[in-house]
């Protein structure tokens, strides 16, 4: 099944488990092999795969041993610059945030030695 913005939260974590199965199946291993290779629990590992939904952090170990994690880049791709900011900076690399500056107080007087 497509994954699209017109199926469910849930329609899209069973979709995502089954292929999980899929890719832990090719990979060779049963549950309880990737969960102990993972670090996490076989329970965990079945409720990844029954679309039931698990801690994130526990979801990146178990795609990390089935060598999926590349695929967060095209889940979430890196942004470049936006063409304005490009034009500021004219190929340098921002280094820091420039903050607006004070202008002197009328009231403050300059202070200066021996006064």
């Amino acid at each position: 099944m497509r994954i699209t913005d017109q199926l469910t939260d849930a329609a899209i974590l069973q979709s995502l488990g089954e292929r999980l199965g899929r890719f832990r199946i090719e990979a060779g291993l049963t549950q309880s092999e990737l969960a102990q290779e993972a670090g996490v629990g076989k329970r965990t590992v079945e409720r990844i795969e029954s679309g039931v939904g698990t801690d994130l952090k526990l979801l990146i170990r178990v795609l990390r041993v089935l060598k999926l994690t590349e695929g967060f880049n095209a889940l979430l791709p890196e942004l470049p610059p936006s063409p304005i900011a490009q034009l500021e900076l004219r190929g340098r690399q921002r280094r820091r945030v420039a903050h607006s500056r004070r202008t002197k107080s009328s009231s403050h007087k300059q202070w200066t030695w021996g006064v």
